[in-house]
């Protein structure tokens, strides 16, 4: 028995360094001390990726189908930061937020989420145009919701103490190019440099690359990331704004619009958009990388998209590439902003699961092969439900850990 458990270098192999990975990481350690935790993350540091270029919000849960994996996770899951954040000193604050409806084509979408909060135990409070103003006074609006719930943290530190609490080996620089997954022994993962880890269960928590890292293992993931750049400005008059002011979202996307975040650092971050990268890690126009491109192009569903939301699409490439078109949007919820006020900020990338036929997976997406779990779906609200996410992906592996 010594023998054959000496022959791996650990029990559970995460593939991936981003908050999800490493609270996998935690949640497996935690839920069975003892068991031998490898990560490989491909930067030299964790949270390069999503988990560090986001609007650093806690989100409620209030827009996501009751019942849903989503709904469920990010509900208990912003409970879970919060605590998590208290306990291990890392700056939050639970401020609260208003989505707010400037049209009154919007009002009946905005009854529709007061309802949704409901179901999902949200508390949300009803405001009046004058209530708006109470509580942000260059905002305008015909009607809001304050969802209370709501709030921001600092998620990179997040996912370092999840890393450093998890005990687990943790190995920056691992590039994987190549994993050897048996199901009658396990995995073996090789990266750029050479070295070999062998774990007796692969997780994939790869992120941007979680469908191609699903190939590598021998799984077809039936989907497709789609990267989505978001583009975000930080606003030079944060006064503007003192707390969280989103738009009411469209339900036929799984985007949620511009909107104005004030951060835990106190600026105010505006966005994002929402337009398709040119690369998994494309953060500007300027980074385009023709395989991956070529991989997205070739996919179905791509085109898919492109048919059915072309008209959204077109007013997303529009605010890209026109600060004043970005600014237009942003004076939806603040007049008082202009151009002057939006400076440039770091973008992010979305990484959104599509269907063969077109379909934007809504729900979070986890599935399994043999001594394997895929995560193959985790963009927005993710981060706010890492550590119930986690504890998901860790039973997984630890079912497939002990049926070995």
């Amino acid at each position: 028995m010594v023998q054959v458990r000496s022959a791996y270098d650990c029990d559970v192999l995460v593939i991936g360094g981003g908050i999800v990975g490493l609270s996998t990481a935690y949640a497996v350690t935690r839920a069975a001390p003892g068991t031998r935790v490898t990560v490989l993350e491909k930067e030299q540091g964790p949270a390069r990726h999503q988990t560090g270029r986001n609007s650093g919000v806690v989100h409620s849960g209030v827009y996501y189908r009751p019942g849903s994996l989503k709904a469920r996770y990010a509900v208990r899951g912003a409970a879970e930061m919060v605590k998590f954040c208290a306990e291990y000193d890392i700056p939050h604050a639970v401020t609260g937020k208003l989505i707010v409806a400037t049209e009154k084509a919007e009002l009946p979408r905005l009854h529709a989420l007061v309802q949704r909060g409901r179901e999902n135990g949200i508390p949300v409070r009803e405001l009046g145009p004058a209530q708006i103003i109470e509580a942000e006074p260059e905002v305008r609006g015909l009607a809001a919701i304050h969802v209370g719930t709501t709030g921001v943290c600092d998620y990179g530190a997040v996912a370092r103490q999840l890393g450093e609490a998890s005990g687990a080996d943790i190995r920056y620089g691992a590039d994987v190019v190549r994993i050897d997954r048996r199901p009658d022994l396990g995995a073996a993962v090789r990266t750029a440099d050479g070295t070999i880890v062998r774990g007796r269960v692969l997780v994939n928590c790869a992120g941007l690359h979680c469908d191609e890292t699903a190939r590598l293992a021998g799984d077809d993931p039936e989907m497709r990331i789609v990267p989505f750049r978001g583009e975000y400005f930080t606003l030079a008059r944060p006064e503007l704004v003192r707390g969280l002011v989103y738009p009411v979202p469209d339900p036929a996307f799984p985007f949620l619009g511009v909107h104005l975040t004030r951060g835990i650092d106190g600026s105010v971050h505006v966005g994002p958009n929402a337009v398709p990268a040119l690369a998994r890690e494309g953060y500007g126009w300027g980074v385009v990388r023709p395989r991956e491109l070529g991989a997205t192009l070739s996919w179905p569903g791509s085109w898919r998209i492109a048919r059915r939301h072309w008209r959204y699409g077109a007013g997303e490439l529009r605010r890209s590439v026109s600060k004043a078109a970005f600014t237009e949007a942003v004076r939806r919820l603040l007049p008082a902003v202009t151009p002057d006020d939006l400076l440039p900020a770091a973008a992010g990338v979305r990484a959104q699961a599509v269907l063969r036929d077109g379909t934007l997976v809504d729900d979070f997406l986890i599935k399994e092969g043999p001594r394997t779990v895929h995560v193959l779906n985790a963009p927005s609200p993710a981060a706010t439900a890492s550590l119930p996410i986690g504890r998901e992906v860790a039973r997984r592996a630890l079912a497939a850990l002990a049926a070995s």
